[in-house]
């Protein structure tokens, strides 16, 4: 399994530095490696053998911060063949789906491998999350990716398929399967074919019609419970001593979340009982 190294930087690391302004940039070490920018150059090698959240300064004057990269920073820094899934919504889906160690996962879509970086990380050595990606270019980028975070292969816990989830599936009692696509409804069944009961279901969609079609398909398939469909909005909040308001910028839409629980084979769900529209009910 691939790994990250802990303790001082190496060459061959990717190291976060960030300047006074919080402006950020990404550099991998070299031994004769420079970091070129308006505000001075700065050699490789006062990072080299450095530990992490060191301070190193341009041959300008001006101090840079370096730490390696958190998992959500790497995810908004690395090479896109994809758009990501933010880390907001990586986060959400590894805990509202309840993505554990050992687990073993489905992924399709695996656009940037953003979201395989959190699942590979919550599955842990003892699980095992294997990934369906239609586009070879898309896969290529994913690979290297991961490959790059990890720094190495991961082999023993992940598997990237280049192929239609629907036809290359070969997997049965899996515990969680992961869609992000455009029709996450057209793999609905072939999920349910390889959950285990009491296995969920995750659906990562843009739009309200993408939504509205995945519950609907979900709801009507009769192997699940009924779908949750939420959002989740990020928003900072500045504090300077006294002066405590939010930030005048959010992360808000990114995407919506459907999820389902995969019932046991031959039970039919129970109805669903909703309140009569015009009527109110006693408290």
């Amino acid at each position: 399994m691939g790994f990250r190294r802990h303790g001082p930087f190496h060459v061959g690391d990717q190291v976060q530095l960030t300047d006074p302004k919080n402006k950020r940039h990404t550099i991998t070490l070299k031994e004769d490696g420079v970091f070129h920018t308006h505000k001075g150059a700065i050699p490789h090698s006062d990072l080299i053998g450095q530990p992490e959240g060191s301070v190193v300064r341009s041959s300008g004057g001006t101090q840079y911060l370096a730490f390696r990269h958190l998992l959500q920073d790497y995810t908004l820094a690395m090479p896109r063949g994809a758009a990501v899934i933010y880390p907001k919504d990586a986060s959400m889906i590894v805990g509202m789906a309840d993505v554990f160690p050992g687990a073993r996962v489905i992924e399709a879509g695996v656009g940037s491998g953003a979201l395989t970086c959190f699942l590979l990380r919550a599955v842990g050595p003892d699980g095992h999350v294997t990934s369906y990606e239609r586009r070879q270019d898309f896969a290529d980028v994913a690979r290297k990716n991961v490959q790059n975070f990890y720094g190495g292969p991961m082999d023993d816990t992940w598997r990237l398929v280049v192929g239609d989830l629907n036809d290359s599936i070969d997997e049965a009692d899996v515990d969680r399967v992961i869609l992000d696509m455009l029709a996450p409804w057209e793999c609905v069944d072939a999920a349910a074919k390889a959950l285990t009961p009491g296995g969920v279901i995750c659906c990562y969609v843009a739009t309200t019609t993408q939504m509205s079609k995945t519950v609907e398909v979900i709801r009507d398939h009769g192997c699940f419970t009924e779908p949750h469909a939420w959002e989740t909005l990020v928003r900072d909040w500045h504090v300077e001593g006294l002066a405590v308001r939010p930030d005048h910028r959010m992360i808000g839409h990114t995407g919506f979340l459907v999820s389902a629980r995969r019932m046991a084979d031959g039970v039919t769900p129970p109805p669903r009982r909703r309140r009569p529209k015009g009527t109110t009910e006693e408290l």
